[in-house]
This record gives structure tokens, C-alpha cells and sequence, in this order.
């Protein structure tokens, strides 16, 4: 496994390497793109209990695996995302309060800035998949310098549409990278009894791809691995099957409890293992992070997130008719829609 940054905040020899072709800037904005992300999820978690937002999937955990993931991305590169990846989204441009909007069933939430390359996110596992195959597939007819990122947890490696993706990827040699953050469950099924290959990162070689496994926790390990995959991707165009080991920390939403499948043992000890402690007690170490850093970064991460919110309560609340606004193909006069008798029955 690609490791740089040990547990304890110390680099590899390896890890030296690349954190001396950053800048002070960049290592700090991966820091604050990490910390800001674990404030919102705590935050959504708590709008969730107060009735405010529907049931909600956090990322705590995963920040190291989605902000080194997105942090290396170029402006035309493709991100399709499922309900996990909000953090990613968040790093290449999409606003917090169309991440909000989202959890709130608002149709808004899907409708991305024309700018970001980033698609509504999949809800149904590994159906997303042959998508991002398809977009990698059009900029290599194009001869475009773009790489298409589908991000996806453990539990998709079980699906038909992994297998598919991966394999046309593979005959086609398509640029797209599936970038697997391997958090150990598909909601309470272990990976030990999801696959009988001990990880996700082998089952690279059926499909003739490249395949590297990498510490989910080790933001500077996961951005390095992108990176160093987009340099090649303009002259090779080859397909790539990252394995991000990680762990959630929470539930797999806010409708889990996951201490009935697995253990507080376990939970703690991958707590030690926390991506920002260890990123922070790097930056601590190298005195490109104080007390007073930290301080004033949280206060902007409070003001991000009241601006968000400011943001929707002044937007119009939609009405009823909101709900079949995508629906119906047109509205009649009289309240009838289109298709359908007087008894609400469509015959479309």
C-alpha cells in the first residue's frame, strides 16, 4: 500500500519528496479543504435531526481520499460522484449551498454551474460507472485532454456495472480513472464477504488496467497517485483502478447504526488513524500550522456555511406543482396534466 504520511505525522522517504514540490500554499489548502469538510458534515448531521435535511450520507474519515483525489484534478477533467462524494464535488467548484439544497430534495442541488464538469450524484450503486466510460471514451474520439474520475465505494465492486465498465475501459484503453475509497462495508456488509479477492486493487489485472492501492488516510499519498496519473493520461490514455483503504466514521447514513454490525474496538482503532489529525501533525511539525490558524479557519468555515444558508432561505420555496414539474411532458388548463384522467391516472 502507497503510503507518505505515517500516523504519527512523520513523512517517508517518498512522502519528502513530494511534499517538497508543493508549495506552503498548497499544503495548507489541502488542510483547510479537509478541515472545512469535516465542519460541514458535522453540521449536516446536526440540520438532519433538526428536521432540516433529509437523511444524510457523511464522509467523516474520507477527507484525505476525496480532497487529494479532487485537489489534483484539472478544470477538464470529468467527476462523476455517488451520494458519499460532496467533499470531492466541493473541492472542484461546486457551491456548498447546491450540496445543501441536494440533501434537502431540492432539484437545485443537481444544477451544477455550466463550468463544473461534475454530474448529478448516483444514488444507485455502480450505475454511474459505464457513464464515466462513456465521457473518457468521448474525449479519446475527440482527442481531448480530459480524464473522466468515477468515484466509487467497496460494495460497487459487486455489481454487474463495475465489472462491465471496467472491462470496456480495458478492450478500449479509455483515460478514466475508477477511484475505489475502500471504507471496509457496503452499508454492513464486510468486503470479506463481498469478494473473494482479499482486495480491490488485484482485480485490476482481468481487465489489463493499472492498479494501485493506496492509503485512503494519507492525503498527500492519494493526490501524488492522481497526479502522477494525469501527467501520463494526455499521451497514454489508459484506464486505472485506484484502491483508496479508508474507514467512515460515522453510519453509512444517519438512517444506520453501525454498532450492530460492527465493532467499537474496531471504530476506535481506526480513529488513531483520523486523516486529519495526521495531516495536521504534519503541518504542525513543519510550523505551517498554530493555534491561530486553526482558530480563524473555523470561524470561516462557520461563516461558509452561514452564507450557504443564508443563501437558500432567500431563495423561493417551491410550491406542490413543484413535484411533477419533471414528471409530465406539459400542463393542460384546469390543473389536468397531460396524459392523465380526472382520477390522477396517466396513460403515457
Amino acid at each position: 500500500m502507497l503510503n507518505y504520511i505515517l500516523p504519527d505525522g512523520r513523512l517517508t522517504n517518498k512522502g519528502q519528496s513530494i511534499w517538497e514540490e508543493l508549495s506552503d500554499d498548497q499544503k495548507r489548502r489541502m488542510y483547510q479543504w479537509m478541515r472545512l469538510l469535516r465542519y460541514v458534515d458535522k453540521r449536516c448531521i446536526s440540520l438532519q435531526r433538526q428536521g432540516r435535511l433529509g437523511t444524510y450520507v457523511s464522509l467523516a474519515g474520507q477527507e484525505a481520499a476525496q480532497v487529494g483525489s479532487a485537489f489534483a484534478l484539472r478544470n477538464q477533467d470529468w467527476m462523476f460522484p455517488t451520494y458519499r462524494d460532496h467533499g470531492a464535488a466541493l473541492v472542484v467548484g461546486v457551491p456548498l449551498h447546491q450540496i445543501l439544497l441536494y440533501w434537502m430534495g431540492r432539484v437545485e442541488g443537481n444544477q451544477f454551474p455550466p463550468a463544473v464538469r461534475v454530474l448529478p450524484p448516483s444514488v444507485p450503486i455502480a450505475t454511474h460507472l459505464p457513464h464515466a466510460v462513456g465521457a473518457a471514451w468521448a474525449a479519446k474520439l475527440r482527442n481531448e485532454d480530459s480524464i473522466a474520475i468515477a468515484y466509487f465505494g467497496d460494495g460497487a465492486t459487486s455489481e454487474g456495472d463495475f465489472h462491465e465498465a471496467c472491462n470496456f475501459a480495458g478492450v478500449f484503453q479509455l483515460p478514466v480513472i475508477f477511484f475505489c475509497q475502500n471504507n471496509g462495508y457496503a452499508i454492513s456488509v464486510p468486503f470479506s464477504r463481498q469478494s473473494a479477492t482479499e482486495t480491490v486493487v488485484e482485480k485490476a489485472k482481468g481487465f489489463s488496467m493499472e492498479g494501485i492501492q493506496v492509503d485512503g488516510n494519507d492525503v498527500l499519498a492519494v493526490f501524488d497517485v492522481i497526479q502522477e496519473y494525469l501527467k501520463r493520461a494526455a499521451s497514454q490514455k489508459k484506464p486505472i483502478l485506484i484502491e483508496a483503504v479508508t474507514y467512515r466514521l460515522n453510519g453509512h447514513t444517519t438512517a444506520d447504526d453501525p454498532t450492530k454490525y460492527r465493532s467499537r474496538l474496531e471504530e476506535n482503532a481506526w480513529r488513531k488513524k483520523d486523516p486529519l489529525l495526521r495531516y495536521e501533525k504534519l503541518l504542525r511539525e513543519e510550523e505551517l500550522w498554530t493555534d491561530d490558524d486553526e482558530q480563524a479557519w473555523m470561524k470561516d468555515c462557520e461563516e461558509t456555511f452561514k452564507q450557504a444558508l443564508t443563501t437558500i432561505e432567500r431563495m423561493e420555496k417551491p410550491s406542490k406543482q413543484h413535484l411533477f414539474a419533471h414528471v409530465f411532458a406539459e400542463r393542460r388548463s384546469g390543473g389536468k396534466w397531460h396524459g392523465a384522467d380526472d382520477h390522477g391516472r396517466s396513460d403515457l
